[in-house]
């Protein structure tokens, strides 16, 4: 069978995968992109994606270009605070409440945040109406042999496909990486998180809420109002055993846990939403190139949920490569576009997994003296303004 010719194949149809397509195939070169698994696009079905993601600025110009922004921002909830409670009291009560606010550091809110299978439908659909993009999802990448000129790619229905690039969205596990021969670096936490939707009382005025205690942060984001009422997308990460006990209890028991470990700040929280539980790991490539292949998002690097930093690292690891291949389209895929990719991601991605590695340690502590230097700490950096608005500035990726 002959082989077929493209561009750039993307192995991975997740909402960073779906993004490249919809990126590189609005910048004019031809993408095939390939999923094991359908993308599920609506909330109720079997297999739904519960969490969310909060695209922060930089984002949005990734997004724009895509001509996904249009798409997408009906449905945003604007991030205009974060705002970081300490809870590690005797009791469970907020003891301090530091605001991070965008408004100090320009117009824009920090940034919008989506249920991510609403994501993947819209993404889908922007998909469709690019006749340069072929999605391809219940096809898997089964083989890759790379050469100089190219990266030929065996599919899991016999397909053969020659690509200029080859791009790996597939996963924390990559088939890609792993073929491409390019080891990782992991860090382990004994940790989960279990990610939901939930309903209260008390409006969240646009605010995200991280509550620390033990077991690492409580994390209410802000979602529309569902059913004329106050909704929020919660993750809430614990030690691994504590999570799974909480993932299996009746409503009413698991709505009390929630109620006591959001110190009561919105009210009784309703369970809106299943629950679903995601193991928690740090983790960073060697590298982020081999011959004629890039990797991108968690082939690259994989981090907890804090600070919204996952997926926007991954949409900057995108907005690099879009740049370069733009700049220089002949020169797609070759050697030096790729090591400059790693260039400029890998230094910047190692500097943000460590520092969230940091974070999300002291988000667990359990002696009461550690918790105490974790608020003392959380004061003093809050009480000084350039280091306020440095954190913010970085947190947002700005310079």
């Amino acid at each position: 069978m002959q082989a077929e010719a493209t561009d750039i194949l993307i192995s991975g149809g997740g909402v960073a995968g779906l993004t490249a397509a919809a990126a590189f195939g609005a910048a004019g070169f031809s993408v095939i992109c390939v999923d094991p698994a359908p993308p599920v696009t609506e909330a109720e079905a079997a297999g739904a994606d519960m969490r969310t993601t909060a695209f922060l600025q930089p984002a949005r110009q990734v997004l724009e270009q895509a001509g996904l922004w249009g798409r997408l921002a009906p449905h945003a909830a604007a991030l205009k605070i974060m705002r970081i409670v300490d809870a590690g009291g005797e009791t469970p009560e907020p003891r301090i409440v530091k605001d991070f606010d965008a408004s100090e550091i320009g117009e824009e809110p920090f940034g919008w945040n989506f249920p991510n299978w609403l994501l993947r439908r819209e993404m889908v659909a922007r998909i469709a109406e690019l006749p340069n993009v072929d999605f391809r999802p219940g096809v898997a990448t089964r083989a890759v042999l790379t050469r100089e000129s190219e990266a030929r790619v065996t599919l899991s229905d016999g397909a053969t496909v020659t690509a200029r690039l080859l791009l790996a969205a597939d996963g924390r596990a990559s088939p890609v990486r792993e073929a491409a021969g390019i080891g990782v670096k992991t860090m382990r936490y004994g940790q989960k998180a279990l990610a939901f939707a939930v309903t209260h009382p008390v409006p969240h005025q646009n605010v995200s809420t991280e509550i620390h205690r033990t077991g690492g942060p409580f994390t209410l984001v802000p979602l529309p109002d569902r059913d004329g009422r106050p909704c929020s997308a919660v993750v809430w990460m614990e030690r691994g055993p504590e999570a799974e006990r909480l993932a299996v209890l009746p409503v009413p028991e698991f709505e009390a846990a929630m109620l006591a470990r959001s110190a009561g700040l919105f009210g009784p929280l309703t369970l809106v939403t299943r629950r679903s539980v995601w193991p928690m790991i740090a983790q960073i490539a060697d590298r982020f190139e081999a011959e004629r292949t890039a990797l991108i998002a968690e082939a690259a690097h994989v981090v907890p949920p804090i600070g919204a930093q996952g997926l926007n690292m991954s949409l900057a690891d995108l907005a690099c490569l879009l740049d370069l291949a733009t700049a220089a389209p002949e020169k797609l895929g070759e050697r030096a576009m790729l090591e400059a990719y790693h260039r400029r991601r890998w230094p910047e991605v190692k500097a943000r997994v460590t520092g969230i590695d940091l974070l999300n340690r002291t988000s667990m502590l359990s002696p009461r003296p550690l918790r105490d230097l974790r608020a003392g700490a959380l004061n003093a950096l809050y009480s000084l303004k350039p280091v306020r608005t440095t954190l913010m500035k970085a947190g947002l990726g700005m310079r």
